[in-house]
């Protein structure tokens, strides 16, 4: 019987038509068991026998044969539901399997795990950029490109999936590393002037929502924490609120879900006008729901109805576009102005990080030393 060529074996000869080839052992196929021969070509011996060397050491490294059937699309597939569902959030979950269906998997998952290159990979980054975005009626007179920040997702989640790749021996080395993508433009923050809080809380007010905006602009809570709030998170005695969980939108259901990072979880203390309104809101509302802003049948309100609710009520109320986002920057800078300090300030929001809450906000702060400024230089030349 004849012997098996070993995985790393290989063997140089020189062609009729004056070129060196050496052929080598990549593998056996896992169904029939035959030997599966690759080769490479070089002018001369001594530049094949470097390029066996490379091929040979991939050999021990990498699982070949599953690398060479493997494409893209399997894998992202594979990667997604056995490493990263287990432990991701189901609305994290649902972003990456559509992100994967609509972008990935139409742009290169054809392509087999050992063929695609960082070039590749550039070229699908650009057309994303240019050319990405999905057909759709609600999108209609949005530019045809993704924006910096949704390719970059693209980008994590890609580099995620091939270093996994790399950890599971199917590639060498992770093509996405030398990817490179335009830097994103940061936006100006856009907050709410003071000014105008009357006229919006009157609108609100009208509109029957004004204790929803009113706790929201003294604690700035995330769209689905202040949803998620029931009356068992609201301590009267100690004045606080309990963040525990948020509501989210999952594959068109409306659910309960952890929150978004453990900082997440946390208590904010709450002042006597919240912990007022929210006494006379739950004398007037009852028992009827355990969520202190329930939607209409006493269940979690969606969290897509919230953005169109505060562009009408802001639209009515005659006052600029803002995203509702926003109402949680304007809390921030009305907590700065009024001395609360950074790290107090990062534990209300439940950020990671003090750093973080700089980095966002450090800004607010640059303004307020102008005003300061301004008006030192008021003073003083009024003095004159």
């Amino acid at each position: 019987m004849a012997k098996k060529r070993a995985n790393g074996e290989g063997n140089i000869r020189k062609r009729s038509d004056g070129r060196w080839e050496a052929r080598y052992t990549a593998g056996h196929d896992p169904v029939t068991g035959k030997q599966i021969f690759k080769n490479v070509l070089g002018k001369t011996q001594a530049e094949v026998k470097e390029k066996l060397a490379v091929k040979l050491a991939e050999v021990q490294k990498i699982d070949v044969v599953v690398s060479d059937k493997m494409c893209v699309a399997d894998w992202m597939d594979t990667w997604l539901e056995n490493f990263e569902k287990p432990n991701m959030r189901a609305s994290t979950y649902e972003t990456y399997e559509g992100n994967i269906r609509l972008h990935v998997n139409p742009g290169i998952g054809s392509l087999t795990m050992s063929k695609v290159t960082t070039l590749d990979l550039q070229k699908f980054f650009n057309r994303l950029l240019t050319d990405g975005r999905i057909e759709r009626k609600e999108s209609k007179n949005k530019p045809k490109g993704l924006s910096v920040k949704t390719v970059s997702n693209i980008r994590t989640m890609l580099y995620s999936a091939f270093e996994k790749a790399v950890a599971e021996h199917l590639i060498l080395t992770n093509p996405v590393a030398g990817c490179k993508l335009p830097k994103r433009e940061k936006q100006e923050m856009k907050t709410m002037p003071v000014a105008d809080l009357g006229q919006f809380f009157a609108e609100a007010k009208a509109s029957g929502k004004f204790e929803f905006y009113y706790v929201e602009f003294s604690t700035g809570l995330r769209r689905g924490e202040l949803l998620g709030l029931k009356w068992e998170d609201v301590d009267y005695e100690k004045k606080t609120l309990t963040i525990r969980r948020q509501v989210i939108r999952v594959q068109g259901h409306i659910e309960e879900g952890p929150l978004k990072t453990k900082n997440a979880y946390r208590t904010v203390v709450i002042g006597d006008d919240v912990i007022d309104l929210l006494r006379d809101l739950h004398e007037r509302e009852g028992n009827s729901s355990p969520y202190i802003f329930p939607s209409p049948n006493g269940g979690p309100q969606d969290p897509d109805s919230v953005l169109p609710m505060f562009k009408r009520i802001l639209k009515r109320a005659g006052l600029q576009k803002l995203r509702f986002h926003d109402c949680r920057h304007t809390f921030c800078k009305i907590a700065l102005a009024n001395g609360v300090d950074f790290k107090t300030l990062s534990s209300m929001l439940g950020h990671y990080s003090v750093a973080f809450t700089l980095d966002v906000y450090g800004h607010v702060t640059d303004d307020m030393k102008r005003d300061a400024a301004d008006k030192v230089s008021g003073v003083l030349k009024g003095a004159v």
